[in-house]
């Protein structure tokens, strides 16, 4: 069976058998990953209700525009596979949540793609980009983004303006000094700088919402200064997390000794005013008693 479309120039346009029937099952979810795809078959940009679509390690080398008419879809999956570019046609998916660009060709994103407004997730790592794509400083609502094993060295300064970023994932590229702007990143939860040429780290103890600081395989002498709440992965993170550890655990067992001895205090006040109040009564009986004759 052969489907006639635009551009098909003769090629086989037809959904494979399993794909078919998980559709005619009422399935809002594609799944075409692991086969060998030079295109994306047309009948899949026919499919307007699809809200989850699978296309990883199929060999895809290019999008058709037409993806643009899944106005539903929620999760598009496109890793592993040859793509060069992001067509404009996916930056007008008014649905978008999640998006997989990993281990492709990409060496950045289109200005369009600041159109992807209710883009939550985004991985592209393990493509070309030596230059933060500018296109996601428009993006305030993005909340995690995966950028490990690129060619960055500087980030952006206006990075402060993705304020809904929770996790930044920028291991494997080649920072050789802690990226400024992240200084002002005050929000961020989550941080990876694994396997970059960092030698060392600013104070970090002001990013109060930092709970994972990962610093490995970097040419540092002395871990990261960061907040009591910060779990450290790296080079001597292991030893300086017991000896905080054990800080704390002193800590916390000066204040139950503080407070054991305010209750005492306590205690011994309250005695104390019992025997003043039963003092008192004793002199005032003996005050007010007759005189013996």
């Amino acid at each position: 069976m052969r489907m006639g479309s635009a551009g098909s120039s003769g090629r086989e346009e037809r959904l494979p058998s399993a794909a078919e029937e998980q559709l005619k099952g009422g399935d809002q979810m594609l799944e075409l990953s692991g086969r060998h795809l030079k295109q994306l078959p047309g009948p899949v940009c026919s499919l307007v209700s699809l809200q989850k679509l699978y296309i990883s390690g199929t060999g895809l080398r290019e999008l058709p525009e037409e993806i643009e008419e899944l106005r539903e879809l929620r999760i598009l999956a496109l890793d592993f596979n040859k793509l060069e570019e992001v067509p404009e046609g996916l930056c007008r998916l008014p649905r978008l949540t999640r998006l997989y660009l990993g281990s492709n060709r990409l060496f950045g994103l289109p200005a369009e793609f600041a159109q992807l407004q209710t883009l939550r997730c985004l991985w592209i790592e393990s493509n070309y980009l030596y230059h933060f794509p500018r296109a996601l400083l428009q993006m305030p609502a993005l909340q995690s983004l995966q950028m490990g094993d690129n060619r960055l060295k500087t980030l952006p300064s206006g990075l402060p303006r993705m304020s809904g970023l929770r996790g930044l994932w920028l291991y494997g590229n080649r920072f050789e000094e802690f990226p400024p702007p992240l200084l002002r990143m005050s929000q961020l939860h989550i941080l990876d700088l694994d396997r970059n040429k960092i030698v060392e780290f600013p104070e970090l103890a002001h990013l109060q919402q930092l709970r994972l600081f990962s610093y490995d395989h970097n040419p540092v002498k002395v871990p990261p200064s960061v907040a009591d709440s910060v779990t450290l992965v790296g080079d001597g993170a292991q030893e300086l997390m017991e000896a905080r550890e054990e800080r704390l655990q002193s800590l916390r067992e000066q204040e139950e000794q503080e407070e054991d001895g305010s209750e005492a205090v306590r205690g011994t006040l309250k005695n104390d005013s019992s025997l003043l109040e039963d003092a008192e009564g004793s002199f005032s009986a003996l005050e007010c008693s007759p005189e013996e004759t």
